[in-house]
């Protein structure tokens, strides 16, 4: 319900904040007084676009304030999917800069429009004339029976069906594509596979065999120095074996003379201990070198279908190599594994469908069930407001197709005439009769669910008289059920709110200005009068006024 709009700087509005309350509100004033500028204002705050010819100063920013109390309309959840706080009373601000820039907030958290929007058809609903047209929208019919229906609860469980449902169809689609993709290469993708399992590769054989080879190919050099080594290090008259044996004996003897000299002895016989056992391993080394010229061929050739794998791969390490085995490896298994993979997929599919089977029939039994009660309802109701003949043809057919909101298709068929043929609803109803026709539908709608604060822009138009006492009583027992607020020209719509507001512009330093107002009591006579007669208000206009109020 909204329970206050604040305008600052629209249009011709300077600043105004007024407070709306439950049950049918009544705002009038005279043509051009600015009741466009106020739904104007009261759409931007609900998202519509914004530029910079809103601004009534250019030099200061625009800013429109909705407070809407939405404690009635289970929103938490909405709120939490899209990542706000939520408030029973929710502040919806939105902020239009010099600079023609735009900004909207939620509860002081910044929102796109998208998200405004949004929350616009869960809050308030704003009918025009031009707005008939819904309609005719299937979509918008279907909304109608399933809230006489009970239906919500089944429909949205039939369309998290339904979001199911069609994941597990594009997952087999792509299952499909991808098994014929891959068997298109599925022998060759098999010969590569063998291809790198029959060479066997370990993770670092690679390093190791080119590191024997290259000793291998080397192998000359290398006994050549590991004998020169040895004979530096062990030969008796100048080898550093012998060396060190005789410095070992000199400092020996001189050791016990001082602290400093039994270091030095102790740190050159720790020397010749290493010495001794590097020529050990030199002394081993050198007989292990022995050139084997088969090894050296096996391992040359090893490390030629290592090499010749990389670049077919196009890799630089075993590694690599054993990842595309195992890729490989994954492709040929999804074509061996498809036809189970795809059987399994094909089952929960059926599964699925048998459920969403099962909640359309029982969507579509209540729709069914409820039709004979909507048709009889909303022709009593067009019967009172002057379309005695008014008949509705509604059927719900069956179909194999799933729907956004079911498997029916709907036939919504109207007849204004008597013995007139049916026909779609914007080809054989006039604009006036479908304003009524919403009318009647906003009336069963506000009595089957909970629907947002509704506001009829002029529906009236081009009615009067009796029709227009009905139209009045109409809304008076819609505003039972929810917020309804009506802008009217008809005196006799106009007294039966409990609130009546009027626009109305003014002059101010030569500067035209929209304003708003609530009514006492004696300006609503007043203001009655006027629209039943004129400026000039008569005494019989004064006391006809106070007759519709009472």
């Amino acid at each position: 319900m909204l329970t206050q709009l604040s305008i600052h700087n629209y249009a011709l509005i300077n600043h105004l904040s007024i407070d709306f309350s439950s049950g049918l509100s009544i705002i009038t004033g005279e043509t051009g007084a600015g009741k466009s500028i106020l739904l104007g204002a009261l759409g931007l705050v609900l998202g519509n676009r914004a530029d910079l010819s809103s601004l009534k100063d250019t030099s200061t920013k625009c800013i429109v304030e909705a407070k809407v109390a939405i404690s009635n309309y289970n929103l938490k959840e909405f709120f939490e999917e899209v990542a706000l706080d939520y408030e029973d009373i929710t502040i919806l601000r939105r902020e239009i800069l010099p600079s023609g820039k735009s900004r909207a907030f939620v509860n002081d958290t910044p929102v796109t429009l998208t998200v405004l929007n949004e929350l616009k058809s869960k809050l308030i609903d704003v009918h025009s004339q031009h707005q008939t047209m819904q309609l005719s929208d299937t979509s918008f019919q279907f909304t109608v029976l399933d809230a006489l229906a009970k239906n919500t609860a089944k429909v949205g469980s039939y369309k998290r069906g339904v979001h199911q449902l069609n994941k597990l169809h594009k997952e087999l689609e792509s299952l499909e594509k991808t098994q014929k993709e891959i068997n298109l290469q599925y022998e060759y993708n098999l010969h590569l596979f063998n291809e790198l399992e029959q060479a066997k590769l370990q993770v670092d054989e690679q390093e190791d065999h080119e590191e024997k080879l290259e000793k291998l190919n080397n192998i000359e050099d290398i006994k050549l120095n590991l004998s020169e080594a040895l004979e530096i290090s062990s030969n008796e008259q100048i080898g550093i074996q012998d060396l060190l044996h005789t410095l070992e004996n000199r400092l020996f003897r001189i050791a016990s003379y001082s602290k400093e000299y039994q270091e030095i002895s102790e740190r050159i016989t720790s020397v010749k201990i290493e010495i001794d056992d590097i020529v050990g391993e030199l002394e081993t080394a050198n007989e292990n070198v022995e050139f084997n010229p088969n090894e050296a061929e096996e391992i040359n050739d090893r490390l030629q279908v290592i090499y010749n794998l990389q670049k077919k791969h196009a890799v630089n390490s075993i590694k690599e190599l054993l990842q595309v085995l195992e890729d490989l490896s994954d492709k040929v298994g999804q074509v061996e594994n498809a036809s189970s993979i795809i059987d399994k997929k094909k089952k929960e599919i059926a599964e699925v469908s048998e459920k969403l089977d099962a909640i359309a029939l029982k969507i579509s039994d209540a729709r069914k069930s409820v039709i004979p009660n909507l048709k009889d309802e909303l022709e009593n109701l067009l019967s009172d407001l002057g379309m005695e003949n008014a008949r509705f043809s509604i059927k719900i057919i069956d179909t194999k197709n799933y729907f956004s909101n079911g498997k029916d298709e709907l036939e919504f068929l109207f007849s204004a005439n008597k013995g007139g043929n049916f026909g779609e609803l914007k080809k054989v109803a006039s604009g006036g009769e479908l304003s009524r026709i919403m009318l009647a539908v906003k009336k069963v709608l506000s009595e089957n669910t909970q629907l947002p604060t509704i506001i009829f822009d002029e529906i009236d138009t081009g009615v009067s008289g009796e029709v227009s006492n009905k139209i009045a009583a109409i809304m008076q027992e819609m505003g039972k059920h929810m917020q309804v607020i009506a802008i009217t020209h008809l005196p006799q719509i106009a007294a039966k709110g409990i609130n009546h507001y009027k626009v109305y512009k003014e002059e101010i330093n030569s500067v035209t200005t929209t304003n708003l107002k609530q009514l006492s009591t004696e300006e609503r006579i007043v203001e009655i009068a006027e629209m039943l007669s004129g400026k000039d208000i008569s005494a019989s206009a004064l006391t006809h006024a106070k007759e519709l109020l009472n």
